[in-house]
């Protein structure tokens, strides 16, 4: 294993894809082992893609991508636009309340804050925004989607943790939300002082927004069918995924008359690489934990844990802080496959109830996406905007102290996550 470990550090230090990181760091081990036949690395690969819930994940992908193409993102600007326009700092604060919609929408944070950055980026820098302000917020607030139905996050969190997806859907809608209020707060107060101005002179009226909700109506009402008809057992989460493709093209196609055929073979192009290389991950994933669980490693790093403390939030807060740490040098894809299955089990045995864990997780994995070094979404922001990502940093550093509040909260208050959950299903 020392082989191992030496060898994923090297790759990933010169900056390999971390697919390939994690597929040649597991082969040297059936290299090195001669009990073990080779054979099994490539069965490991084909067993860790047969999964039925793991279907959702390219279907609800493809279906964001269709959404976007689609007409939806346009009215959704316009409804967050009446929603906060009036604030101060008033795209800056349309952009985290976009998020929260597109939330439903994408379920991704990295094609979230990429498509702001396109869309609101140029608007943002027209009104005076500095570059690394606008960066900070498009790439921060896109975290939000790590929580907010359907995210890709929580798909792949209960599909190797044996989690109920339905419930980690209900779980994410108040933590969603809360860190939208929560991200409004530093956005306010450094737009006051910088003198960043509202896009709306007044507050909306009653009428105003109702206008607006029923041109969005058809994007908004999105994750709440997939909630409701996830826990009323009208199709399952990857009949969900399936449902989502049919749902966005009919609203592109009928309702809002802007998916044609060529759009959506461009959509279906992107997304075939998108979905190939999330697969990827998966499949290298799937013999990395072979070798993790051959070595004994969980086994041995579960016992050491136990014998330091079984206080279980000192142990949720132990592990959260490490999950940050590893959220900022891996994807937060290969996090979520490598260490759930080590991490859950250990929590679950003092009483940390895998849901809230899951809320957690993909929160602080996924803000690794908006951090150095290797923060996707960061640095697809930054080359958008042409922006240096020291100057991004120092902007971004109120909305990673907000984020980090929001964690705590988390981690002591688990009703935030479980509460909406508990009224629905009856349990956690």
């Amino acid at each position: 294993m020392i082989a191992v470990a030496a060898v994923f550090i090297l790759l990933l230090l010169l900056n390999m894809p971390i697919a390939y990181v994690i597929g040649i760091a597991s082969c040297i081990f059936f290299f090195l082992e001669p009990n073990v036949s080779f054979s099994i690395a490539a069965q490991k690969m084909v067993v860790s893609t047969q999964s039925f819930t793991f279907l959702s994940v390219p279907f609800f992908l493809t279906a964001g991508c269709i959404m976007n193409a689609a007409g939806i993102t346009d009215k959704l600007v316009d409804f967050a636009k009446t929603l906060t326009g009036h604030l101060t700092g008033g795209l800056a604060q349309v952009s985290i309340m976009l998020s929260a919609l597109m939330g439903g929408i994408s379920g991704s944070a990295v094609a979230d804050a990429s498509m702001e950055a396109r869309f609101l980026g140029p608007s943002m820098l027209k009104d005076g925004y500095s570059k690394a302000f606008t960066a900070a917020v498009l790439s921060f607030g896109g975290l939000i989607t790590a929580t907010i139905p359907p995210s890709m996050g929580l798909i792949m969190y209960g599909y190797v943790g044996n989690i109920s997806v339905g419930k980690l859907f209900v779980a994410g809608v108040v933590p969603g939300i809360l860190m939208t209020l929560i991200l409004m707060v530093p956005t306010h107060f450094i737009s006051k002082k910088r003198g960043y101005k509202p896009v709306n002179p007044d507050p909306p009226k009653l009428g105003q927004v109702w206008s607006s909700f029923r041109k969005s109506f058809w994007a908004l009402m999105f994750p709440v069918i997939l909630v409701v008809g996830i826990r009323f057992g009208i199709f399952t989460t990857s009949e969900a995924g399936a449902f989502a493709i049919v749902y966005a093209v009919f609203v592109g196609k009928f309702i809002y008359k802007e998916l044609n055929f060529k759009n959506f073979m461009e959509v279906l192009d992107s997304s075939i690489t998108d979905n190939g290389s999330i697969l990827m991950i998966v499949i290298c994933a799937g013999i990395f934990s072979y070798v993790l669980t051959y070595s004994g490693a969980p086994a041995w790093l579960a016992t050491f844990i136990a014998e330091i403390t079984t206080n279980k939030y000192i142990l949720l807060v132990g592990i959260t802080a490490f999950l940050v740490f590893m959220g900022m040098i891996m994807d937060s894809a290969v996090n979520t496959l490598i260490f759930t299955p080590i991490f859950l089990p250990i929590l679950q045995s003092v009483g940390v109830n895998g849901v809230h864990f899951g809320i957690i997780m993909m929160t602080v994995v996924t803000m690794g996406c908006m951090t150095p070094p290797v923060g996707t979404a960061m640095f697809s922001v930054c080359h958008i905007l042409d922006c240096p990502t020291d100057e991004y940093m120092k902007e971004g550093m109120p909305y990673m102290i907000a984020i980090l509040a929001e964690v705590i909260l988390l981690i002591f208050v688990p009703q935030i996550a479980t509460g909406l959950v508990t009224l629905l299903y009856g349990s956690c």
